[in-house]
């Protein structure tokens, strides 16, 4: 017998055996690091459906901090499958009666938008804008605009698997052609210019994903006793045939972040059932075994530096997959991160997002990246503000140390901080300072606190040259958003 991770089948396992190929089965510690860990300080949300509760919800674990937060009450089934918009702030499941849900991260709030017919595609993709939903209801895709909450149809007999292009105007999607053959379709998101993409005669293609890039797609074929994988570059047509496992049962493929790689898993036989992690090129070249689980088959997700990969195992008896493993590239053993009830299915966050209810910030001119409350609302290009706090970002250019620019900044003339502003000097992760302002600050700056650090080289705005990056934000809040700053490479 079969048993995949979502607890579809059962089949024989050797934990043991597994054990001795991956981490000691203790779990991983947020509060005993070890440096090997340490790289898991970033990496945004993984979301999973478990019935650690009871019954199947739509649960989060925050890979900085180790936590698990139960995200639905009585929503969710077995079938359940977390779906993230790129942006990480909200996420689209399908629930009990097939139910399609959308869940609200800034807000906390869950709403019910539709119900898919029995035996039907429970696919759902996001736009690439994080407005809308495409999935497929009796014969038509339906386009589900998640803040206006409008529908609309696209007619599309058969169509399964539906998928954004990143352009946010045409959609990708599988369906038969007249001679009864599964081929893989391009149509406009006003139901105009339907395309065929394939000349496809090898059997049924299923589990169709569409690269971040958009200029190849995977899928696997024909179906799960024989699951082979190939990937086709959509310009050219031609298709990659992916070496997988011996058994020819290869499952669950994913993209990399940066659409160069996929992830998959392949089952072996080798004292009992399990299944291989796998990487491999798009083009089916430089494929490399990372782990084992003890599961016939496991879905697999990408972190969003591509640099980590989350899978399940644990799957023991006849019970589902109760353990979820973290894969670092850069490392020589995975560590399992949840040892708990069943867990069916998992997706990272596209995004590192450090907590939920905060919102990102990109300023590719400035090159940085960080997070601020979801309710603050924007001014201008440089400049949030909400009810009990504000950011702004900006440059500086000075030829004197971090020291006397810092002071600088704190002893303005017209005394922006108050008469004794507090400097408070840092080391790590790189040079840099804070100031905070006195009591006799003005009311009218708002408790304007600042930090500063310096680029690793130079940026260049409108022809002039700046060293140092500047944040000023409220005192209450500028600790926090300063822990999500990124530098872009």
């Amino acid at each position: 017998m079969k048993y995949f991770a979502d607890g579809t089948l059962n089949a024989r396992v050797d934990p043991p055996f597994i054990q001795q190929r991956n981490l000691p089965s203790n779990v991983y510690s947020h509060n005993e690091q070890t440096d090997e860990q340490s790289t898991l300080d970033h990496g945004g949300f993984i979301a999973y459906n478990s019935n650690r509760s009871g019954a199947n919800e739509i649960w989060t674990y925050n890979v900085r901090t180790g936590e698990n937060e139960q995200l639905t009450q009585g929503l969710g089934d077995a079938f359940s499958q977390p779906i993230w918009a790129p942006n990480s702030r909200r996420i689209a499941f399908t629930g009990k009666n097939r139910i399609v849900y959308i869940i609200y991260l800034d807000s906390g709030s869950i709403a019910a938008i539709d119900q898919l017919p029995k035996e039907g595609d429970l696919n759902v993709s996001w736009s690439p804008d994080n407005e809308s939903i495409a999935y497929v209801k009796r014969g038509t895709i339906t386009i589900y605009d998640t803040t206006l909450h409008e529908a609309r149809t696209i007619n599309a007999a058969g169509a399964t698997d539906v998928q954004w292009f990143p352009t946010g105007t045409v959609l990708l999607y599988q369906a038969m052609d007249d001679k009864g053959n599964s081929q893989l379709y391009q149509i406009s998101v006003n139901g105009r210019d339907r395309k065929k993409l394939t000349n496809n005669s090898e059997g049924p293609i299923h589990h169709i994903r569409l690269s971040p890039d958009g200029l190849f797609v995977v899928y696997t074929t024909p179906g799960e006793s024989v699951s082979l994988i190939r990937t086709m570059e959509l310009a050219t047509g031609t298709v990659f045939p992916i070496k997988g496992g011996p058994l020819s049962k290869n499952y669950y493929p994913v993209w990399s972040p940066d659409s160069t790689q996929i992830a998959f898993t392949s089952t072996i036989e080798d004292h009992g059932y399990s299944s291989q992690i796998r990487t491999i090129g798009r083009k089916g070249k430089a494929g490399r075994i990372w782990a084992i689980s003890s599961c016939y088959a496991t879905p697999v997700t990408w972190a969003p530096d591509g640099k980590k990969i989350a899978y399940l195992s644990g799957c023991r008896d006849e019970h589902a997959s109760n353990e979820l493993w973290i894969l670092q590239l850069n490392r020589s053993k995975p560590m399992r991160v949840i040892q708990d009830q069943s867990i069916m299915s998992l997706q990272w966050s596209p995004t590192e997002i450090e907590d939920l209810t905060m919102q990102e910030y990109t300023n590719e001119l400035l090159g940085i990246n960080l997070q601020y409350p979801h309710e603050w609302t924007k001014i201008n290009e440089v400049r949030f503000e909400g009810g009990d706090g504000f950011f702004q970002v900006g440059a500086l250019f000075g030829t004197e140390t971090m020291q006397q620019i810092c002071q600088a900044e704190a002893h303005q003339k017209l005394m922006p901080y108050g008469s004794d502003p507090q400097i408070r000097h840092l080391e790590m992760p790189v040079e840099a300072c804070l100031i905070y302002p006195s009591n006799d600050q003005s009311e009218e700056m708002k408790g304007q606190a600042a930090y500063i650090t310096k680029y690793e080289a130079p940026i260049e705005i409108e022809g002039k040259s700046y060293n140092y990056f500047i944040l000023w934000a409220d005192k209450d809040h500028i600790e926090k958003i300063v822990s999500t700053l990124l530098f872009l490479p």
